[in-house]
């Protein structure tokens, strides 16, 4: 293990609230990037030291950090990261240094859409601060990759305010992978709505799906509703459609890593069964999403790149081999959700209902 990204030996021990996801530490100049380990989830609580642009990215590539709003904070602290080398450097070679950080980073994972507007947003400051001293070029990079981390923080707590009335006033909430604070800087995209709810008074009863092959709903979802003391029972993926014919499910609540123009929903591999599920059986299926999770540039959810990870996720998952050597694997992370079966878009600036490219034009296009 590299010295740089090493376990941090004073990880703290599991505690009543979740810990911070991801925090800087130290100063622009010499500071470096903590991340939660979501791979040690739920057994353990450690953190992972990051100081170099490689360790960030090799965190969002093996999923230490995760959820696209996270892995966009995270991704514009390595970028930062990048540049710490390079500050005294002459300005076309800290201007490289700012594009081969991005490029290093956005190759990491292709299909959360925050990724690359994250990085972009710090490139683009580090271009324009080039001609400036070396200290202050760094602080404004830095700056730039604090401000998406802050305005990560209070997008979530708008989505929670703009959710919170969709939530019933009794019964249960159904979701999918885990879309909480341990998938952003904040409070959540989709649990954020939960949180709020439960705040407001609302008694909900949360039904996590575990979301195979990597049991992000078991092992994270669980784990963060449990801190927070939200009552929620964990079921298999299978399971889904038999809890909603029993009436134990009123509404569907999912993040999303991106949403296409006319508001086809990229999500973790499992999502689109649901909404399809929830059609079924007349149930809303919503989406909390910050407006930075918006691609306008694909038209449909046809032209959204859909990662494929390896085989051995499925067929070896956390060390056991559980299917024959020679078997074909096809381990798509995503699928796509047709707008149509989407009932709204809970964001930051308000709910998209229904989910239309009009709506989605005046709803994104407004200023936050």
């Amino acid at each position: 293990m590299n010295d740089a990204s090493r376990t941090s030996p004073d990880s703290p021990p599991l505690s009543p609230s979740v810990p911070p996801t991801l925090q800087w530490l130290g100063t622009p100049h010499t500071g470096y990037l903590r991340l939660l380990d979501q791979t040690q989830l739920p057994l353990q609580c450690r953190f992972r030291d990051c100081r170099r642009v490689e360790d960030v990215a090799e965190a969002i590539r093996s999923l230490r950090v995760r959820g696209a709003p996270a892995i966009g904070v995270a991704a514009a602290y390595g970028v930062v990261l990048g540049l710490q080398a390079v500050r005294k450097a002459h300005a076309d070679a800290w201007r490289s240094a700012a594009d081969a950080a991005a490029e290093r980073l956005a190759a990491t994972r292709p299909t959360a859409v925050n990724l690359f507007w994250a990085v972009d947003r710090v490139r683009k400051v580090a271009h324009d601060a080039a001609a400036s001293p070396p200290d202050e070029r760094l602080q404004r990079a830095w700056h730039e990759a604090k401000t998406i981390e802050e305005e990560d923080r209070a997008m979530c707590a708008a989505i929670g305010r703009h959710g919170r009335d969709l939530m019933p006033d009794r019964g249960g909430v159904l979701t999918h992978c885990n879309a909480g604070s341990l998938a952003t800087a904040g409070d959540g995209t989709a649990l954020a709505v939960i949180y709020a709810a439960v705040a407001a008074g609302k008694q909900l009863h949360v039904y996590v799906d575990e979301t195979r092959p990597l049991l992000q709903g078991a092992r994270l979802t669980a784990w963060e509703l449990l801190q927070r003391e939200i009552p929620a029972t964990l079921i298999v993926d299978s399971a889904a459609a038999w809890v909603m014919q029993e009436g134990r499910v009123q509404v569907i609540i999912t993040g999303a890593d991106r949403i296409a123009a006319n508001g086809d929903t990229a999500n973790k591999i499992g999502t689109y069964m649901l909404a399809q599920l929830a059609h079924t059986h007349a149930i809303p299926f919503y989406v909390a999403a910050p407006s930075s999770t918006f691609d306008l540039t694909r038209n449909d959810g046809r032209d959204i790149p859909i990662e494929r990870r390896a085989a051995e996720e499925v067929t070896e998952g956390f060390g056991r081999r559980t299917a024959p050597r020679d078997i074909d694997v096809y381990n798509p992370a995503f699928d796509v959700t047709p707008a149509e079966l989407i009932r709204g878009i809970i964001t930051e600036r308000g709910v998209i209902s229904p989910v239309e490219p009009e709506n989605i034009r005046q709803v994104i296009g407004q200023s936050s």
